[in-house]
């Protein structure tokens, strides 16, 4: 196998495990009040100083066009689970902040959500191979350059 075959091999099977873990995580998603999309981005949230963002940092993070997460970041606010206010450094921007009930929600799907990553992944790998596909992983995201922020 040549050098570019076994570049595309491995890019190829780390996207269909990836694929197949995200199918499987969607489809046993632990809670009927929040899609994997919408923990996706409360998780992003619960990481940043104060549980807030900017909307345009939120869109680097989170796996979902600009469109897709301005609409889900609204439907999060109809539901009281994250606020949004004008940033005041810029104008021109928005902060998106996860709210006390949001948190309470984002923190009960974690436990459950945790659970079936637990399941999949130890059932596949040894305590040692996630080791290794930890560092693997964070070695090919450190090499790639990061994306223009919009």
């Amino acid at each position: 196998m040549t050098d570019r075959e076994l570049a595309v091999t491995a890019w190829e099977s780390l996207f269909r495990a990836q694929v197949g873990v995200i199918r499987v995580l969607a489809s046993e998603f632990p809670t009927r009040t929040m899609s994997l999309n919408e923990y996706d981005v409360l998780f992003n949230l619960s990481l940043q100083p104060n549980n807030r963002a900017r909307l345009r940092d939120i869109n680097q993070l989170v796996l979902l066009s600009q469109p897709s997460v301005s609409r889900l970041i609204d439907r999060l606010v109809a539901r009281g689970l994250v606020s949004k206010h004008p940033d005041p450094t810029d104008k021109r921007g928005t902060i998106v902040a996860i709210t006390d009930a949001g948190f309470a929600q984002y923190r009960d799907a974690a436990r459950m959500h945790m659970e079936t990553i637990t399941d999949l992944m130890g059932s596949a790998l040894t305590d040692e191979e996630l080791r290794q596909l930890t560092k693997l992983t964070a070695k090919i995201r450190r090499s790639s350059p990061a994306p223009d922020a919009d």
